[in-house]
């Protein structure tokens, strides 16, 4: 098993796209990169405690490996904008990868030059190190799953997951 830690904006859209992926064993919505401790979605939305929304992934690296994890992760969010996506807007939705070790940086810093390739504009992602992972309220795990039907699924959820389908058919679950 493998884990990494990324930010694609809202971490609702990030999870539904990565619960359709094979060999991910878990997405877990979550908290990270800021200083505030023990933080929740109503001051992370506030912009001042400096966490991102991020998910960690974790997956069956004999089922799908970290490079083809991460490529999906570039292309089903737009890793160009800056604390926006979408309609979407603050810091905390910004395109974040969360490393654990020089490794995970290095993995981390190839993925953008290889989505360097595919972009008009420069990557913003940010590539800085994991210093603690805070795990979302409940009601944030699973979200598309549990609300499949409300607009912001319909409308914005929705659209990732066919992009991720289309690009990425042989590594999603049957529908």
């Amino acid at each position: 098993m493998q884990s990494l830690v990324v930010g694609g904006g809202c971490f609702w859209c990030v999870d539904a796209v990565f619960r359709q992926v094979e060999g991910v064993t878990a997405s877990i919505c979550g908290y990270a990169g800021g200083d505030t401790p023990d933080p929740d979605y109503r001051s992370v939305c506030t912009g001042l405690t400096g966490h991102y929304e991020v998910v960690r992934l974790e997956f069956d690296k004999s089922v799908i490996d970290a490079d083809t994890v991460l490529d999906i992760f570039f292309t089903t969010h737009d890793p160009t904008s800056w604390g926006r996506q979408g309609h979407d807007a603050g810091s905390q939705y910004r395109s974040a990868l969360m490393y654990e070790n020089d490794e995970q940086r290095e993995l981390f810093e190839r993925a953008k030059e290889r989505a360097a390739s595919i972009w008009d504009v420069p990557i913003v992602t940010v590539v800085e190190p994991l210093k603690i992972f805070y795990e979302a309220e409940e009601y944030h795990q699973n979200y598309y799953a549990r609300n499949p039907y409300t607009g912001y699924c319909m409308a914005v959820i929705n659209p990732k997951i066919s992009a991720a389908r289309k690009r990425y058919a042989q590594y999603l679950r049957a529908s």
